[in-house]
């Protein structure tokens, strides 16, 4: 065994230590579509996903520290969650994978799309193609519902986790891809609101310098850590609506599918809305 193997199971086996055998067991049991080596077509691997499984655990149970609310409204099989967005790097997505890791039984892998911009940052794309997320494509989507997947799309985009304080818990324009997507799928849709992650990091973003390094945003905090990558340990709260099923024609004008859309993004509003009314505190 080589000095790389060695350290590698080194490192599962702490990893190992650390997570519910149960859990394991589960996430081991997931089904996927794997190569001889373990890989599924997108890069995705058990055993490189129970790291991410354990940082997740450590961020949804300690840091955050998750309330989920309705998940049990996620329905078995092919699903699109579609979310608001914000924080500046996407700590929400890690909470609403934690919900289904933690608190959804059996355990979901939650595929999240990524800015194709995550495929130029060095390490970033290969531990989030092992972890399970994918460049958000509709080739990559159509192709993992088929396979019964679920898929997390934050229609908002960048604009979402860019927008000024002042405009905290206001959705921004969403896109109309997930639709679409859904349309031609026959995909159900559960709408999901996320409470906290508006005040993880207040930021202003340099727009020059984010166009100079080709990102879709460079976000400066006014206090230390002044970058994002620590967010302040806000309190999540996560809601899951009732799932919300659509019928048309995928290729309907922009305007037709726009209406659907709307459909998608009021509900939002209204449990984003309904969820700032019921927290107690930003941190508690």
């Amino acid at each position: 065994m080589g000095a790389t193997d060695w350290l590698k199971s080194r490192v599962h086996a702490w990893v190992d230590s650390k997570l519910d055998p149960t859990f394991r067991a589960k996430l081991k049991a997931l089904p996927t579509r794997q190569n001889e080596y373990g890989y599924d077509p997108f890069g995705f691997h058990r055993d490189e996903a129970k790291i991410a499984a354990l940082v997740t655990q450590f961020l949804y149970r300690h840091y955050f520290r998750v309330e989920a609310n309705g998940v049990q409204n996620v329905p078995k099989g092919r699903v699109l969650l579609v979310s608001n967005h914000s924080g500046q790097l996407p700590f929400d997505a890690v909470g609403i994978g934690g919900a289904m890791l933690f608190d959804y039984d059996p355990p979901r892998i939650v595929r999240a799309m990524v800015e194709k911009y995550v495929q130029t940052v060095p390490f970033a794309s290969y531990l989030f193609a092992r972890w399970g997320q994918i460049t958000g494509t509709p080739e990559n989507c159509k192709r993992l519902l088929e396979d019964e997947e679920a898929i997390l799309v934050f229609p908002e985009g960048a604009k979402g986790i860019s927008k000024p304080f002042t405009q905290r818990y206001q959705l921004q324009e969403f896109g109309n891809g997930f639709m679409r997507l859904a349309l031609e799928t026959g995909t159900p849709i559960v709408p999901v609101a996320v409470i906290g992650a508006e005040e993880q990091a207040p930021a202003v973003n340099l727009k020059p310098l984010a166009k100079l390094l080709g990102a879709p945003a460079f976000p400066l905090m006014p206090l230390p850590p002044f970058f994002p990558i620590l967010p302040y340990p806000t309190k999540y709260r996560i809601h899951f609506g009732e799932p919300l099923t659509f019928e048309g024609d995928a290729d309907d004008d922009d305007e037709v599918i726009a209406e659907k859309v709307g459909v998608v993004r009021t509900h939002i509003q209204s449990m984003v809305r309904v969820g700032l009314k019921e927290r107690r505190h930003i941190f508690w």
